[in-house]
């Protein structure tokens, strides 16, 4: 079910992306970075289950392997060193954050032909939103 969301995705627009890094405490310099960049989203599957999820932007390209269902440590494009466990919830991607005591959702999909992304930092209840348009298709094999 994991590869619908394989291939190559620009970012099309973002909601509240500002105040999503406020709360989780992103400084201020890293915020205008953050704001200004267009990520272009890659991600894929190799035969045994491994996901790759590689972001690039002219400032910073950062890249995670995971699997389904295991904790691994994340080291986020923040710098955050965090807890974080993918799983799959009715055709979402669900990436769940912990660190320092705090906790970050997001939930991928596809919806329309575009990957949407909806982040909700803890407690907070004004999410990120963002879609990303779906360039090309990839190998599923990394």
């Amino acid at each position: 079910m994991v590869e619908q969301f394989v291939g190559n995705w620009t970012l099309a627009s973002s909601e509240n992306f500002d105040e999503y890094m406020k709360a989780i405490g992103v400084g201020f310099a890293t915020r205008q970075m953050g704001n200004m960049a267009k990520p272009n989203l890659v991600i894929s599957v190799d035969d045994s289950g491994v996901i790759s999820m590689k972001s690039e932007t002219t400032f910073k390209t950062t890249e995670i392997k995971f699997k389904l269902n295991e904790e691994f440590e994340e080291t986020t494009a923040d710098g955050r060193k965090t807890m974080t466990t993918f799983t799959l919830d009715n055709g979402k991607l669900v990436q769940l954050q912990a660190w320092e005591g705090k906790k970050t959702t997001l939930e991928r999909e596809i919806q329309d032909g575009k990957l949407t992304a909806v982040v909700e930092p803890g407690t907070i209840k004004t999410p990120n939103r963002c879609a990303f348009a779906h360039n090309m298709p990839i190998k599923s094999q990394l």
